[in-house]
């Protein structure tokens, strides 16, 4: 394996380039978070399904099953998705250019060596279009240096979005990744109960949807894109969307996507910046501060300093 160039802590991620890999890609983390959905209790806003930045790729927590417990990892450095018990024992799956049909049987065969029984609904989530895993021979696309490039954009844009979550005191979710929606993304919550979502998500049950949108948020994320929207982007929107929400000041180079509600950075524009973790900062803070000032949260109670290393917030 040929050592990984990390010269380019913000590399090119152009979708164009690497689409066919990006959409299987998405498929492949479906199955693999929907084991962690089929074995763990549900948690407020669907936070037990989602999969966490590592040092190496996207991974679960561990899970427990019948008195152990269940690790998997997508490792995109040497390209190896690792399923791992804690007694001890161990089953790789390559990455590499297979269909979603094939990846699938070769997890739940894994799955079984490893003593797990599990089954989980074949029908991918969010995803217009879709077929059953065990069906899906079009989806076959593996380009390991752009799964490399994705999970190195995954990693910066975790370190600013955990640091932005530092500044807040209410309830606010960890830093995690949907695989339905393909996106890393951070939410605070302004301590509200919301109106009922209206649903209408592909192949999501609405009363989900309802349920991860029970209460005010103001969220922001990083999403790779997709054939509606062929760009690699930062975004940030509030529901429910309050007045005068999109018509606020907010970062330079920034625009307001009416047709889906979001305020969106292109992540070139972050890329190319002499400072990119400034402006994604910048970014951050400025939506959610248009989402709390028009929907009127309560601030001087929510929010706080930013956190330091090493140093006690004070109170």
């Amino acid at each position: 394996m040929p050592p990984v160039s990390h010269d380019a802590p913000w590399p090119e991620l152009p979708y164009a380039a690497w689409k066919d890999t990006c959409s299987t890609l998405q498929l492949w983390t479906q199955v693999v978070g929907k084991v962690r959905l089929a074995l763990t209790p549900w948690l407020n806003h669907s936070w037990h399904v989602t999969l966490y930045v590592t040092a190496r790729g996207l991974g679960t927590p561990p899970i427990a099953v019948g008195g152990r417990d269940l690790a998997i990892e997508f490792d995109f450095i040497d390209h190896v998705l690792w399923l791992r018990t804690s007694d001890g024992h161990t089953r790789q799956v390559m990455l590499r250019p297979v269909s979603v049909a094939e990846f699938y049987a070769d997890v739940m065969l894994a799955l079984s060596e490893l003593g797990v029984a599990v089954r989980i609904n074949e029908m991918p989530n969010e995803i217009p279009g879709a077929v059953r895993f065990s069906e899906d021979r079009i989806h076959a696309s593996y380009d390991p240096d752009f799964a490399n490039r994705f999970f190195r954009v995954l990693l910066r844009s975790r370190d600013v979005l955990a640091h932005f979550r530092t500044a807040f005191l209410g309830k606010v979710s960890p830093v995690h990744f949907f695989w339905g929606s393909f996106d890393l993304a951070v939410t605070r919550f302004s301590g509200r109960t919301a109106p009922p979502h209206p649903g209408g998500v592909p192949h999501l049950p609405d009363a989900v949807a309802r349920e991860a949108y029970s209460h005010e948020v103001s969220s922001a994320g990083f999403w790779p894109g997709s054939d509606a929207v062929p760009r690699a982007a930062f975004y940030s929107y509030a529901y429910p969307e309050p007045p005068g929400y999109r018509t606020q000041r907010v970062t330079p180079g920034v625009s307001f996507e009416p047709s889906i509600g979001e305020f969106i950075l292109p992540y070139d524009t972050v890329r190319g910046a002499s400072d990119p973790d400034a402006l994604l900062l910048d970014f951050l803070a400025t939506t959610y501060a248009a989402a709390a000032d028009c929907g009127r949260w309560d601030r001087a109670a929510l929010e706080c300093a930013m956190g330091e290393p090493g140093k006690v917030r004070p109170v």
